[in-house]
C-alpha cells in the first residue's frame, strides 16, 4: 500500500530537525529531533531525525576532541585549522541540510564525514 504524506509538513519537520544544528552543543539541538522522531509517522521525517541525531552526537564528539586538542595540546598552533573545521561542521552542514530538506522533501539528507549511529 502506497501512502502519501503532506509535502509541506514533511519539509517543515525535516528542516526543523536539521535546523537544530544551529543550536550547536546544547541539548535542545538533539531533543527536538528525538521528539519529532517519536511522534512522526512519516518515514522520511523519521530518517531525517535519525540523521540529525547522529550529526549532533558527532558534533559533540568532534567538539570534545577539538577542545582537548586545543586546550591540552598545542591549540595555538592548530587554531587556524580547528576553528574553520568547527564552524563548517556547526553552521555550513546544517544550513545545507535545511536547504536540501526544503528543495527535495522526498529525500533524506545524509551528512558527509560523520559516523552514523544505528538508531
Amino acid at each position: 500500500m502506497h501512502t502519501t504524506y503532506d509535502s509541506d509538513k514533511r519539509k517543515l519537520l525535516s528542516a526543523i530537525c536539521h535546523g537544530c544544528g544551529f543550536f550547536g552543543l546544547s541539548f535542545i539541538s538533539i531533543g527536538i529531533p528525538i521528539a519529532i522522531m517519536l511522534v512522526s509517522d512519516d518515514q522520511v521525517v523519521k530518517d531525517s531525525a535519525k540523521e540529525s541525531i547522529s550529526f549532533h552526537i558527532n558534533l559533540w564528539v568532534l567538539g570534545g576532541v577539538l577542545g582537548f586538542l586545543y586546550f591540552i595540546l598545542i591549540g595555538w598552533l592548530l587554531s587556524p585549522i580547528l576553528i574553520p573545521v568547527g564552524l563548517f561542521y556547526n553552521f555550513a552542514l546544517p544550513a545545507f541540510a535545511v536547504y536540501r530538506s526544503l528543495a527535495a522533501p522526498d529525500e533524506v539528507f545524509k551528512y558527509p564525514f560523520i559516523f552514523r549511529l544505528p538508531l
